[in-house]
C-alpha cells in the first residue's frame, strides 16, 4: 500500500495529523508534512505505508478535506481518492 500526499492541496487543518504520525505539522508553512515521503513530482510525496499503518493512512486520507491525500493498493489501484 502506498500513500501520496499533494502538499500544494494541503490547507493546513492537520486533521492528517491527529490519524497517522507519519504526518506532522510545518506550522511555518501552514501545510502537514509526511515524514519519510519521497517526492515524485514538486510539491508530490509518496511513501510505502507499513502494514501495521494501513488503518490509521486511510482515517488519515479519509479526514484530508480537500482530498490532498490518495491511497493506493500494491497494483496502483487508488482505493481512497
Amino acid at each position: 500500500m502506498q500513500v501520496e500526499f499533494d502538499e500544494d492541496t494541503c490547507i493546513g487543518m492537520y486533521q492528517c495529523v491527529a490519524e497517522w504520525d507519519a504526518f506532522s505539522k510545518d506550522k511555518s508553512a501552514g501545510k502537514a508534512v509526511l515524514e519519510g515521503g519521497e517526492e515524485k513530482e514538486e510539491g508530490m510525496f509518496v511513501r510505502e505505508v507499513p502494514d501495521d499503518a494501513e488503518l490509521d493512512a486511510k482515517f488519515a486520507a479519509r479526514t484530508c478535506p480537500v482530498d490532498a491525500i490518495a491511497i493506493y493498493d500494491d497494483d496502483g489501484e487508488q482505493l481512497i481518492p
